[in-house]
């Protein structure tokens, strides 16, 4: 668990049957390089990957169980002092360094709340059932700060912890199933446990748009935002009906990751 840089980028991606989450996690980390191009990106993997957008490629310290039960390990994987972890399918649309201004005060930092495409705080509850029905924090784990400190040691030990034991954790819950919902709720526990507002900023900073449909005022998740509303890439910016996107993008449809790569390493190779 050596510290390689004091501050950067970490980025979890390993492919799956159905996901080339290895596409999304260049793409974003294009878009992180396009924006600020001195940033330091960390990929943490399992799968071969040799892009050089990556300062660093390292593999899980620990054998891996599948998908969300993995995150916890992100506390000793990471080669900074301090880091902002990034869900892979996202994009960054424009210089960030002002986050960590916002975030050196704090131990611990998960963001909470969401945008529509239009910019706007979502009210939208479609996606958030089981934490209204137990009264947990509205925080999304896309997008997490932590400094190396006895706070983070707790809150990613707690998050190992609930989902090691979810059997037994479920029960203290309504409508669970027998596995974790996503990585959110467990997030949403472990702040929960030590306080929110110990890991959180007040006023919804920072949040990202989140693409799925019913926040974004669509019909239905059967078609993607892709076939439903105009877009387009303008030199490493992202339009949606004309409305240039702000925040941090939080695409969902996986196979967009390779529309922006392409778009950015046509940015990139030409910079």
């Amino acid at each position: 668990m050596s510290i390689q840089y004091e501050r950067g980028y970490l980025i979890l991606a390993n492919n799956n049957d159905s996901v080339d989450y290895l596409a999304c996690a260049r793409a974003l980390a294009k878009s992180l390089r396009w924006h600020m191009p001195d940033c330091k990106i960390c990929l943490l993997t399992n799968d071969n990957e040799t892009d050089t957008v990556f300062d660093i490629i390292k593999p899980y310290p620990y054998s891996l169980k599948g998908g969300w039960h993995d995150d916890w390990q992100v506390l000793e994987a990471t080669p900074f002092r301090e880091t902002i972890k990034l869900e892979a399918d996202m994009l960054i649309t424009g210089n960030i360094n002002h986050w960590w201004n916002w975030f050196e005060h704090r131990d611990v930092v998960v963001s909470t709340g969401i945008r529509n495409y239009q910019n706007q705080l979502s009210d939208s509850r479609a996606y958030r059932g089981l934490f209204d029905d137990n009264e947990l924090p509205d925080v999304y784990n896309s997008i997490t700060y932590w400094r190396r400190s006895k706070m983070a040691y707790e809150f990613f030990r707690l998050v190992k912890q609930f989902f090691e034991n979810w059997i037994e954790v479920r029960k203290i819950l309504k409508y669970c199933d027998t596995v974790p919902a996503n990585t959110d709720m467990i997030y949403a526990m472990a702040a929960k446990h030590i306080g929110v507002e110990q890991v959180t900023l007040p006023g919804n900073w920072p949040n990202m748009i989140h693409m799925k449909s019913a926040i974004n005022y669509l019909r239905t998740d059967a078609y993607p935002w892709v076939d439903e509303f105009v877009w387009e890439f303008i030199e490493g910016k992202i339009r949606i009906n004309t409305i240039e996107q702000q925040w941090p993008f939080h695409y969902h449809y996986k196979k967009f990751a390779h529309i922006a790569e392409e778009h950015y390493d046509k940015l990139l190779a030409s910079s």
